[in-house]
């Protein structure tokens, strides 16, 4: 949503028309055309534009970049050896349990991590017996699982914020998993895993309150809980709900050749160097909505326990969700989703139709795609840009206060480090194009503190001498008559009915509230300038398009998922700004009888263009031009000197001397 409008805002939208001309499109977005040799020399012949498999290269390749940086940071330690004693290759190992093996399994409840206590009926929370690995078909809906359920009594150490954990055994018919039984057990017909089933999560109180009258609408026990534990308060919460998946696998697996993830899940015996069955604590569709915090007003817990087999291709599945983010090196304080992001996806999964959901990841690919076509083309335009006329530079320098207000709104917020980054990128982006709409240098003798030479700005002649200086202050004046009054508006706004942390936060929230509801206002001052030059062949137009395509991409998820209304009105008013682009570009087309700076129109040009051929001293035809003028390019074409001489017209021959008429 906010993508077109940033971009229209700077004044930095689109590429420049004209791109199916035959000339060289030079720095101003004019086209260039063969001069005299005296007077400039020969320009270089145009570069031939890329088609379409080229295109398709380049983002194949960059994709191929992001891939192995993200390969990178999540990559694990180095393969072990693969050769054995002696410098064989080592053999592949097999299953220690293989398929249709009778198998009994044992589920304990246990407040440590390390379950000891067998003998204890108080812990073993489920026995099932004769289960046979691999089997579909057995179970009550004849798929295989079965499941348990039972009330758990509640610890006090577990109400006091404490852990609780779940211990699986599966051992083959006949042996049992308590290593103290030594005519019963044995250690290569025992596969056992053990997690935490209660999940930590931190919730955070922000005190807020009306800074007018003090008043705040939040919860008295919230705030005496914040008083007591501070802002941030780990909880420890529970779900009644998990499934045990054992993966029907029998893949001849090799020590240290397990692809990751798998590896941190395929466990080998260290004698043997054969393989255990793979268990899988599957919580992946418990929504985090339904977590509820552990407290002493719970005298009980719910708890249904599941046991089901698992395909090869579902558990790589599962085990590449849960695996975590290549940015989870910088701490999961740094980079943690919320529970919305992470119910959003498991529901559109659950709940939307398979098409459907086809159709949204094409869509959100093909929206990626043209993000970085948008953003690349941003740069490509400013990074060769000469000349600025017809380009709102105003718009460039609010374009840089919006991403410094929405940077300071994020970190004022907590946001998570990855968007933190993101923004922080965009406002460098936009600092740099400061450098290219104005002449910054630094003053060394007189500098900020005694210590840094202080900057100096200075507009750029190209826009200084022509009329766009003149327009872009007419349109920001009359642009501070609307802008002014609403910003007054919302702020008494703010302070009266919403409640801030303090003034800094409610000076940042009130700017970022005004710059989401009003901001599309400041994409007007180039539509005022596109009007007043009755032109826009100065925009680029090739990048509008690209944030166009996502404002309309943006359109169709706002009306067919759940989104506040806000955020819909949001796209629409980007789709109006951008029609009136397109009518601007409808209305102000190339003029052939409009005269450019060398005095030259497209009229003059055809005229010209008529007289294609002439006769020679030896009577052969000669062509005028070899380059075709386009009505698009025919006001750029420099009108020739009168009585100058060219390669393509007749010398007349010089007057004879007064001897030589009387000798004729």
């Amino acid at each position: 949503m906010a993508a077109a409008q940033e971009a229209d805002g700077a004044g930095s939208a689109v590429v420049a028309a004209g791109g199916g001309s035959s000339g060289q499109v030079t720095s101003n977005g004019s086209i260039g055309r063969d001069t005299p040799a005296e007077t400039q020399p020969q320009n270089p012949p145009p570069q031939p534009a890329p088609n379409a498999w080229q295109v398709i290269k380049g983002v194949l390749f960059r994709i191929f970049i992001i891939w192995a940086i993200s390969s990178w940071f999540r990559r694990g330690p180095s393969p072990q050896d693969q050769s054995g004693p002696g410098g064989a290759p080592r053999v592949a190992s097999r299953n220690l349990f293989p398929k249709d093996t009778l198998m009994n399994l044992h589920v304990y409840i246990s407040e440590n991590e390390h379950f000891t206590d067998f003998n204890a009926t108080s812990a073993l929370f489920w026995e099932q017996h004769d289960l046979v690995y691999g089997d579909w078909t057995s179970g009550e809906n004849s798929d295989g699982c079965y499941e348990h359920f039972a009330e758990l009594d509640i610890p006090q150490s577990v109400q006091q914020n404490g852990s609780i954990y779940i211990h699986v055994y599966f051992t083959k018919s006949g042996f049992h998993p308590d290593p103290r039984q030594k005519a019963l057990y044995r250690r290569l017909a025992t596969v056992h895993m053990s997690r935490m089933i209660n999940k930590y999560k931190r919730r955070r109180f922000q005190k807020t309150k009306n800074l007018l009258t003090g008043e705040t609408e939040a919860d008295p026990e919230m705030i005496k809980r914040a008083e007591d534990y501070g802002p941030v308060e780990v909880i420890s919460h529970w779900h009644p709900n998990i499934t045990i998946n054992i993966v029907d696998d029998h893949t001849p697996w090799v020590k240290g050749s397990v692809p990751p993830p798998l590896d941190q899940y395929v466990k080998f015996d260290a004698v043997s160097g054969d393989y255990y069955p793979i268990i899988y604590f599957n919580d992946y569709w418990n929504l985090q909505k339904d977590y509820y915090p552990i407290n002493e007003s719970l005298a009980s817990l719910p708890l249904r326990v599941s046991f089901c087999p698992l395909s090869l291709w579902r558990w790589q599945l599962y085990a590449a969700q849960s695996t975590k983010s290549p940015w989870n090196f910088l701490g999961d304080e740094l980079y943690e989703q919320s529970d919305e992001e992470q119910d959003s996806v498991k529901v559109a999964l659950l709940e939307t139709s398979p098409y459907l959901l086809a159709l949204t990841i094409i869509v959100s690919i093909v929206h990626s795609v043209f993000e970085f076509l948008a953003f690349k083309n941003d740069i490509q335009f400013w990074n060769s840009r000469q000349s600025l006329e017809g380009l709102s530079v105003r718009s460039v320098f609010f374009g840089v206060f919006q991403s410094f207000v929405v940077l300071l709104y994020i970190l004022d917020n907590e946001t998570n480090f990855v968007v933190q980054v993101s923004v922080f990128i965009g406002v460098l982006i936009d600092l740099w194009k400061i450098t290219k709409v104005m002449d910054v240098r630094l003053d060394r003798e007189h500098r900020v503190a005694g210590i840094f030479p202080c900057p100096t700005f200075k507009d750029k002649s190209t826009y200084i001498e022509s009329s766009t200086k003149v327009y872009d202050d007419m349109a920001f004046r009359y642009l501070s008559w609307i802008l002014f009054p609403l910003l007054g508006c919302y702020a008494v706004y703010s302070l009266l009915y919403l409640e801030h942390k303090g003034w800094y936060s409610w000076v940042l929230s009130m700017l970022y509230g005004f710059l989401l509801t009003f901001g599309f206002i400041t994409m007007t001052p180039q539509l005022f300038i596109n009007y007043k030059l009755k032109s826009v062949a100065h925009l680029p137009w090739r990048m509008l398009t690209y944030k166009a395509l996502n404002t309309f991409i943006d359109d169709l998820f706002a009306f067919v998922i759940k989104m506040p209304v806000m955020y819909r009105i949001g796209c629409l008013r980007d789709d109006v700004v951008f029609f009136i682009y397109l009518y601007q570009r409808w209305i102000y087309r190339v003029d052939p009888t409009r005269v450019n700076e060398f005095g030259m129109s497209g009229e003059d040009v055809s005229a010209s263009a008529s007289r294609a051929q002439v006769p020679t001293a030896a009577g052969a035809l000669t062509p005028a031009s070899s380059t075709a003028v386009t009505e698009e390019d025919a006001s750029t074409v420099p009108k020739a000197t009168p009585g100058a001489s060219t390669a393509s017209q007749p010398q007349e021959a010089p007057p004879k001397p007064a001897e030589d008429k009387k000798k004729d």
